[in-house]
């Protein structure tokens, strides 16, 4: 782990690879910062097995980005690229992350996806929660359990319409800037590794088209979508708080 002072933060982020946080939700997390919030980004695996860049250069295009978005830190825990799968092992790799942060929230990657680390991670981030907040787990750590998951797609939306979509409008060049610290993952013409999926120009050009689809399901310039697999607590119904429009 870093050598950033531990203490309880706001909300604690898990990604397969690195940009897999960028690309879901960077424009909240930035949001989440600027309003004061202690935020920090969990990347399960350094990227290694990729087709464009290695593990060392992915390690520092993503501390590049955590930089743009000014969280608090950003980890990584080191398992196996290709090969994440929800079990024991793993769990006991992520849990002393939970209890070092103790987060209000856990933000993870959402099931089904095409990706199948991605897959893997939303029953292995959410399976870690659980059992980290057991005691008989022995980590050295008190136990802890975040209260809260909300789950995210890094890509395209795969399970039906989402409870809670984000405005970023203020925060999505912000965004757009921490995705460009990963020179070698998307579209740049300068560098020289082969063309992937998530290189291409379309791809690219796509980050800005949902971002713009979801703003528009709410009203906004720009949004990103959550999902939850509990229901939302609401003190009143939300649009109340705005006048009567004319």
């Amino acid at each position: 782990m870093s050598e950033t002072k531990k203490t309880d933060v706001d909300v604690l982020a898990i990604g397969a690879h690195p940009d897999d946080i960028e690309l879901a939700c960077g424009g909240l997390l930035i949001k989440l910062v600027r309003e004061g919030r202690r935020v920090v980004v969990l990347d399960l695996t350094r990227g290694e097995m990729g087709s464009r860049g290695d593990a060392e250069q992915r390690t520092r295009e993503a501390e590049a980005a955590a930089a743009v978005m000014g969280v608090m830190a950003r980890e990584e825990a080191d398992l196996p690229d290709s090969r994440l799968a929800n079990t024991t092992e793993q769990q006991r790799a992520i849990i002393p992350y939970i209890r070092t942060y103790r987060p209000k929230i856990i933000c993870a990657l959402m099931a089904p996806d095409r990706h199948p680390d991605h897959a893997a991670a939303h029953a292995l981030s959410r399976d870690a929660n659980y059992y980290s907040g057991l005691k008989n787990i022995d980590t050295g750590q008190p136990a802890y359990r975040a209260p809260r998951i909300y789950y995210f797609y890094p890509y395209t939306e795969l399970a039906g319409a989402p409870p809670c979509v984000v405005d970023i409008s203020d925060t999505f060049e912000t965004k757009m800037e921490a995705l460009r610290a990963y020179q070698s993952q998307f579209h740049n013409p300068q560098y020289p590794g082969p063309s992937t999926y998530i290189s291409s120009r379309e791809f690219w050009d796509g980050i800005e088209t949902r971002a713009r689809y979801w703003g528009g399901r709410i009203g906004t310039q720009y949004g990103e979508p959550l999902y939850t697999e509990t229901p939302l607590m609401l003190d009143a119904l939300p649009g109340l708080e705005t006048g009567a429009e004319e």
